[in-house]
Order: C-alpha cells, then structure tokens, then sequence
C-alpha cells in the first residue's frame, strides 16, 4: 500500500536547513541566532522560527538560556574526553556482543557515505556516520543500550564536525569503518574489542 507523501511544513524546512548548517560547522559553536534575523533571512513568520529553533534545541544541536539568542554549543576538548569515556564503554560491550556478525544496516550506511557526491555537504556525511555507529548498537538488541547511546548523539554529531578537518578525502572515512566493520564480523572478540578502541581512540583523539 502505498501512503500519501506527508507536505514538509515550514517548520521542518527550516529546522532542516539550519540543522545542515550546523552540521557541516557553517554556524560555528557560540554564534547567536535571533529569531528575528533568521526570520527576515528566510522569509517566514517568527513563530516558525521558534518552532524550528525548539526542535533543534531538543535534538542538543542548539543550546537556548533565558534573555539570550539559540546557538551552537561548544564542546571542548574536555567534553569530547568524557564523551569518549563514556561512549568507549558503549561500544566495547556492542563489540563484545556483535563479534562474528555481519550488520546489514551498518554496511547500508557505509554504502551510501561512500556513495555521497563529491561536493556533499559535511553534514550528509555526518548523518550517515551517526547511522552507521546506531546501526552497530541497535544490532545488540538492547533498548536501555541504544537509549543511552542516543543519548550521547547530539555531542557525538557536533564532535564529529570537528572531524572534517582530518577527512578531506571521504574514502579514507569509509575506509576506516568498513576496516572496522571487518574486525567485528571476523572476529575473535579480543580483536573486535581492539580494533573498536583503537578506532575511537584514532578517531576522536585528533579532533
């Protein structure tokens, strides 16, 4: 059955818009966005853009405080240090759990980063980097483990923007993931253990 297509509201279009910008690092971290701006910007009502400033607030890409414009939030080199602390625990049980398995929806992911134009914006090659590492932990099948990763997505997104400099070539990002992907499904589980935290460490340790 096929369903009719749901028209994007204003809303959507413009929290889509933005939230490309700050992924791909063109809105860089403590950049004020006053409503009244972005609505003369964008030609829209700025209800709309409260709505789509709202939205993004909730997804952790902007950050809003009383009397004070939304904007980029900053994570710091000691942020990304706890993030990784935390995340690194995530993964190695996802390691420990998925060794010998292959995950169709990861390699999906990869499949279609590396199928990105030439000239795509960061913030498609992000998306499909966040899918790519959900794919892995919603393969353990464990809801409070994917709820506790998601949890972390929003700072994981924005760090991963920080990334861009080290991966002006988007094949050595595919690369590394399928080196990755490989380690897990072949196995034995000290290696696909290894080869998670050496990722992580290789990674995020540079940005």
């Amino acid at each position: 059955m096929i369903l009719p297509l749901r028209p994007v509201s204003a809303v959507d279009a413009l929290a889509d818009a933005l939230r490309g910008r700050v992924l791909s690092g063109e809105i860089a971290p403590g950049t004020p966005l006053p409503e009244q701006e972005l609505a003369a910007a964008y030609g829209v009502a700025r209800p709309t853009v409260r709505e789509a400033l709202a939205v993004l607030v909730h997804e952790g890409l902007l950050r809003r405080e009383r009397n004070r414009s939304a904007y980029v939030p900053e994570v710091t080199a000691a942020d990304l240090a706890d993030l990784m602390f935390v995340r690194a625990a995530l993964e190695d049980l996802m390691a420990e759990r998925l060794c010998g398995r292959r995950v169709e929806a990861a390699e999906r992911a990869l499949d279609r980063m590396g199928a990105l134009r030439s000239d795509a914006p960061w913030s498609e090659i992000v998306a499909e980097h966040m899918a790519f590492h959900h794919a892995l932990i919603d393969a353990v099948g464990s809801p409070r483990l994917s709820r506790l990763y998601g949890v972390l997505a929003a700072e994981m997104r924005l760090g991963v923007v920080r990334m861009r400099r080290m991966y002006e070539d988007r094949e050595v990002l595919v690369a590394e993931h399928r080196a990755l992907l490989e380690a897990i499904s072949r196995g034995p589980v000290d290696a696909a253990r290894a080869a998670v935290a050496s990722h992580l460490d290789h990674t995020w340790g540079e940005v």
